[in-house]
C-alpha cells in the first residue's frame, strides 16, 4: 500500500480528529444533544469543513478507514489463497493496524451504531456500500466483473460474520484478542456451517 501524501495525510489527520471530538461530545452529552455546530467548534473547523468531511452527523460515527486498509489486504493477498482466508487475512491485517486509542474508538463507535436507531440505519446502508467495496477486488482476483454477484454474495456472508464477532465483541469483550478471536470463529462457521 502506498503511503499517502503530505496534503492526504493532512486530510486524514483533520477527519479523524473531528470524530474523535465528536466522540467526546456523544459520549458526555449524549449523541441526540450533541450538534455538529459544536463538533466543529471542539475540533477548530467550520461547519463547512465539518460537512467536507462528513456528509451528516450518523457518518461521523459510521464512517472509518477499514474498508480501505481491507480492500488493499484483498489486493495483495498471496494469488493461491483460498476466497475466505483472502478475507479472513484483510480483517486480521486491518484489526492489526489498530493501537489501543483507536480501538476503544472502534468500539465506542459500535455501541452508538447499536444503540442509536438513526445510526443503525445508517450502518445498515454503509454496510451495502462496504459488501460492494470489497467485492470488487475479490472480483478481480477470480477474474470475474466487479460487480460479480456471486462476489458480493460471499462478501455479504462474511461481512455478516463480522458484524455479528463485533456485536459479540461489544457485549462481551473489549479486548483486541477477544475480537479477533470471535472474528476467527464467526468466520469459521462460513466455512465448517454451525
Amino acid at each position: 500500500m502506498s503511503s499517502p501524501g503530505l496534503r492526504e495525510r493532512k486530510k486524514q489527520k483533520t477527519r479523524w480528529a473531528i470524530q474523535e471530538h465528536a466522540l467526546r461530545l456523544f459520549a458526555q452529552q449524549g449523541y441526540d444533544a450533541t450538534t455538529i455546530e459544536q463538533i466543529a467548534e471542539a475540533a477548530e473547523v467550520s461547519p463547512s469543513t465539518f460537512f467536507r468531511y462528513f456528509k451528516t452527523k450518523e457518518d461521523v460515527v459510521i464512517q472509518d478507514r477499514y474498508d480501505e486498509v481491507m480492500a488493499e489486504e484483498i489486493r495483495n493477498a498471496p494469488p493461491d489463497l483460498p476466497p475466505l482466508e483472502v478475507i479472513r487475512a484483510s480483517i486480521k491485517a486491518t484489526f492489526g493496524t489498530i493501537g489501543p486509542n483507536e480501538l476503544e474508538q472502534t468500539l465506542q463507535r459500535a455501541r452508538l451504531q447499536f444503540a442509536v436507531p438513526a445510526l443503525r440505519m445508517r450502518a445498515l446502508d454503509n454496510m451495502q456500500d462496504s459488501i460492494r467495496y470489497l467485492a470488487a477486488p475479490l472480483a478481480e482476483r477470480l477474474g470475474r466483473p466487479a460487480d460479480d454477484f456471486r462476489c458480493q454474495a460471499f462478501v455479504g456472508a462474511c461481512v455478516g460474520a463480522l458484524i455479528n464477532a463485533i456485536m459479540a465483541w461489544v457485549q462481551h469483550g473489549q479486548k483486541t484478542d477477544d475480537v479477533n478471536a470471535l472474528i476467527d470463529e464467526a468466520l469459521s462457521v462460513i466455512a465448517e456451517g454451525p
